[in-house]
């Protein structure tokens, strides 16, 4: 099982037991893998937010993750969150059984597998491009996405 770091209290914006993946949303490559989820999730098991968003710097926030400079992916549930290699395992264990066979990499020893997922990341933008702003899902997405929610307006009595 991937390890998880763990924070004192839920993550914001989060439902109870509801999983959010993180991921840089100029990223080519990374938005090619948040279409792959969409697409293979047919449970709906895992929403998406990227880095860029008002939603993703609040979970960076409480993640204590760096919020201007992000090179990994990052998967977060309740009080408990995951990077690099155990990220990608986790968000793979919510998959058809069809993609489970890539848990196997597992085996390899956390820090060859974080090496290896460093090199990609670190290189993404060279290795596959990169946006100019951030990508809007497209209507047909849009509620895979995790949303701020709307301000409340408080009515006014005369």
């Amino acid at each position: 099982m991937p390890t998880a770091q763990t924070r004192p209290t839920p993550a914001p914006l989060l439902k109870p037991g509801e999983t959010v993946v993180l991921f840089d949303g100029v990223c080519k490559l990374c938005n090619r893998w948040a279409r792959f989820l969409i697409r293979h999730d047919h449970q709906r098991r895992v929403r998406l937010a990227a880095v860029q968003s008002p939603e993703g710097q609040a979970l960076l926030a409480w993640a204590g993750l760096p919020m201007d400079q992000f090179d990994t992916m990052a998967v977060i549930r309740d009080r408990n969150y995951w990077e690099r290699s155990d990220a990608f395992f986790e968000v793979v264990g919510h998959l058809p059984g069809r993609w489970q066979p890539l848990r196997l990499l597992r085996v390899f020893p956390r820090g060859l597998r974080n090496w290896a997922y460093d090199r990609i990341a670190l290189n993404r933008y060279r290795l596959f491009g990169k946006y100019d702003s951030c990508l809007l899902p497209n209507p047909d997405h849009e509620q895979r996405f995790l949303k701020m929610p709307a301000p409340s307006v408080a009515g006014s009595e005369s």
